[in-house]
């Protein structure tokens, strides 16, 4: 979710934003202690999630240069058992995430060190036995934006395990903020080693070199899944969808273009262009259906000329909605979290409409969970509630434009 320039939502923070970083990098004393935990899932099953450490043998890794590419993967499915509730990170993740050089500090510009993010709570019961009852179940990919870790979706993710999906949560080493690996190994960022880069043509290989090592992150865990559900979890690998925010919205579509598993796609405010021009997939568009969600602040598909071309360009069935009071990070956890840090006292700089804009958070969360669940059901189950042939009267809040069949 990090950002380039002040106009643009792609990937480095803005020199004014870099050099607050550094400037409040002593800032760490005085966390809040109190636990909070994110908002409970609508659906019928409980929740549980389980992580796995995949390494790709057949891929170097682009970061660092090592023989093999390593990622942290989790799934999240409906369970058998109640809590305890696993954390929303751990605690080594989370101290990284809320310092001067996480993604809190730098995607959010919350203050460094205050908010205790390793407080927080999901829903989920770490190893819990699946919930058989749900039957096969089919799956979601989930990729966070740009400097996020995996975990910053969790709300949407929650949701959608406990109507009876397996998401499969991917982070995308030395681009997320942080990876803990097993046995508490630490990979941080690599993307922010020195000062962001100004010169367009090694933003625009930057920019490619990340998207290229998503998709490939994503078709690896593909590929892998056969073997994560042997004698776990009962997959549909016939059903298979994608969501992401922001690059990871972005990684959904340019992922489906490229890899014809993903059925369905949704991607929440993210650009699907580079520096130099259009992505393959604005350029060629889909013949299958992809959701596009965006914030006000962007405004819709008319407004984006990324999105713009691949509406024209698409064959398949699409939609876009425009959540109105939104900002870019609405569509993460930080839309709960950051009205609960403010409650206790932590604000990001600027203030809280500045990073989550206006809208009430409760209605943002379930005009989200709303709009992602119907447009799943739909393509993935075959079950249409209707939501998504037009506007709305139960979500006022959602501007729409389509749905638009090629």
């Amino acid at each position: 979710m990090l950002v380039f320039s002040c106009t643009s939502l792609v990937l480095f923070p803005c020199a004014s934003v870099a050099a607050e970083v550094r400037e409040t990098a002593e800032a760490t004393e005085g966390a809040v202690s109190e636990e909070v935990r994110l908002p409970a899932p609508a659906g019928a099953f409980r929740v549980g999630t389980t992580a796995f450490h995949l390494t790709d043998r057949g891929r170097r890794d682009p970061w660092t240069g090592s023989r093999a590419r390593e990622l942290m993967v989790s799934v999240w499915y409906p369970a058998r058992k109640g809590g305890p509730f696993a954390p929303h990170m751990t605690a080594k993740a989370a101290a990284h995430f809320g310092s001067a050089t996480g993604a809190g500090t730098v995607n959010l510009n919350m203050p460094p060190g205050k908010a205790d993010w390793a407080g927080t709570r999901t829903n989920a019961v770490t190893g819990a036995p699946v919930d058989r009852r749900a039957g096969r179940l089919p799956v979601v990919l989930y990729s966070a934006g740009l400097g996020d870790p995996r975990t910053f979706g969790t709300t949407l993710v929650e949701d959608l395990a406990s109507r009876g999906y397996a998401v499969v949560t991917v982070d995308h080493t030395y681009e997320a903020s942080e990876v803990e690996f097993p046995g508490g190994r630490l990979e941080t960022s690599r993307l922010l080693e020195g000062e962001p880069p100004s010169d367009p043509v090694e933003i625009t290989a930057l920019l490619k070199k990340s998207m290229a090592t998503r998709v490939a992150d994503v078709r690896f865990v593909l590929d892998r899944l056969p073997g994560l559900a042997k004698g776990r979890f009962a997959l549909d690998l016939g059903r298979v969808g994608m969501a992401g925010h922001s690059a990871g919205g972005f990684t959904a579509a340019q992922a489906m273009h490229d890899d014809r598993r993903i059925r369905a796609g949704v991607n929440m405010d993210g650009q699907m262009d580079f520096p130099d021009g259009l992505s393959s997939v604005a350029r060629d568009g889909l013949d299958r259906p992809l959701l596009l969600l965006g914030s006000e602040e962007s405004g819709d598909y008319r407004k984006r000329p990324s999105w713009a071309a691949f509406w024209k360009n698409s064959r398949g069935w699409r939609f876009n909605g425009t959540l109105r009071g939104s900002r870019h990070a609405s569509y993460t956890d930080a839309q709960s979290l950051l009205h609960w840090f403010a409650r206790q006292g932590v604000v990001p700089a600027g203030g809280l409409a500045k990073a989550v804009g206006t809208i009430d958070p409760e209605r943002s969360v379930a005009v989200q969970r709303a709009y992602v669940v119907s447009f799943f059901d739909r393509w993935l189950r075959g079950r249409d509630d209707h939501l998504l042939d037009g506007p709305s009267a139960r979500f006022p809040e959602m501007e729409t434009a389509g749905p638009v069949v090629g």
